[in-house]
């Protein structure tokens, strides 16, 4: 069975700790920025019990329809999943902040770093885009990726990214149905 797009899932607890190490030992944590780092430094001590991974599955399954306080918008968030294993995630966040447009996009995504350089991260992106644009509407989607992050950037190219241009250290494509 080949790699498939997933709801968050408390069945594959084991491996998600395993692949958060992978990520706390990049020092993704340390990222301001990073959605993930955000994650990792709030969740990491309750993600052992089975309590509180119950807990991270159902919020981070659950899509609230409203802007928060904070001005996070409402995203939809999908694992990349190989049988029990985690691969990944990807995000879809449903509409943009100026912030957003600016640097962070529609689409975010993370593979662990053992599963990398496999092709996860293009089949992630594909597979997610009919969400994205057939469920909710968003045509064109905005992804961006580190200026200096040459893999990303083949991802995005490959599943048809126009790049816009460069902001600060990011570079913007926009990806049509």
């Amino acid at each position: 069975m080949a790699p498939q797009l997933s709801a968050p899932t408390v069945r594959v607890h084991d491996s998600f700790l395993a692949a958060m190490a992978e990520f706390r030992a990049e020092g993704v944590h340390r990222s301001s920025h990073s959605s993930l780092g955000r994650e990792l430094r709030t969740w990491h001590t309750r993600w052992p019990s089975a309590d509180g991974f119950a807990a991270y599955v159902r919020r981070t399954g659950a899509v609230a329809l409203d802007e928060r306080a904070d001005g996070a918008v409402p995203v939809s968030t999908f694992w990349w999943l190989d049988g029990d294993a985690y691969l990944g995630r990807i995000t879809v966040r449903h509409r943009l902040t100026p912030s957003l447009h600016a640097f962070g996009g529609h689409i975010g995504y993370a593979v662990r770093p053992t599963a990398r350089r496999q092709g996860h991260a293009t089949a992630m992106l594909r597979a997610v885009l009919p969400h994205a644009h057939h469920r909710l509407g968003l045509d064109p989607v905005l992804v961006t990726c580190d200026d200096t992050n040459a893999g990303s950037r083949r991802v995005i190219e490959s599943c048809g990214g126009v790049f816009e241009d460069r902001r600060a250290e990011k570079l913007r494509y926009w990806i049509s149905a």
